[in-house]
């Protein structure tokens, strides 16, 4: 079964989502700038606000999290090959070999590696994730199971812990519901 997904449009797309509980809610617009998509979330409940730079594959290139200043309160970048710093300068070693970013504010980077990975009804990948926690600034490497369960259907395992989260995706592969998390409004 074939699981392509449809192209966001070219003037961009704006999507929202609500907190199970109905406490937060987060709007996300994506547009297509220099050569690649730039996500930019805004997360009610949690008072943040993140950029996402990915290449036309859907590759992280960049990751910005501001919280109360205008300035990024933490600005990772990586070079394509899995290798991650700081806009600084400073290497982030032990971030090396993460392809993709995983901020729990928001389901919106479940669609990273959906869109980048383009898996079959059935199939898995597994894929090293940089995990952010927006209240420490704490980033630490996790591995992560991407599999597609059932046509828009997904499951994230977090192989350490073997917690797991299923979730429905629509047809550009964000996340629609994901039980007793986020749903789209």
């Amino acid at each position: 079964m074939s699981t392509a997904l449809t192209a966001f449009p070219a003037d961009g797309y704006t999507a929202r989502w609500q907190t199970w509980e109905g406490d937060g809610d987060e709007t996300l617009t994506l547009r297509w700038e220099n050569e690649g998509w730039t996500a930019v979330g805004e997360v009610g409940r949690e008072r943040i606000s993140y950029v996402i730079r990915l290449s036309p594959l859907w590759d992280v290139r960049q990751f910005l999290l501001f919280r109360d200043q205008d300035d990024p309160d933490l600005w990772l970048g990586t070079d394509g090959a899995g290798r991650w710093g700081e806009i600084n300068g400073a290497h982030r070693t032990e971030l090396d070999g993460c392809t993709d970013v995983d901020l729990h504010v928001t389901p919106f980077t479940a669609t990273i590696p959906i869109r980048r990975l383009q898996l079959e009804v059935g199939h898995a990948a597994e894929v090293k994730a940089a995990t952010i926690d927006v209240d420490t600034l704490g980033v630490v490497p996790v591995d992560l199971r991407y599999e597609h369960v059932a046509p828009q259907q997904f499951r994230r395992v977090h192989l350490k812990t073997c917690i797991d989260a299923e979730f429905a995706v629509d047809q550009y592969g964000l996340v629609h519901v994901e039980p007793d998390h986020f749903r789209r409004l």
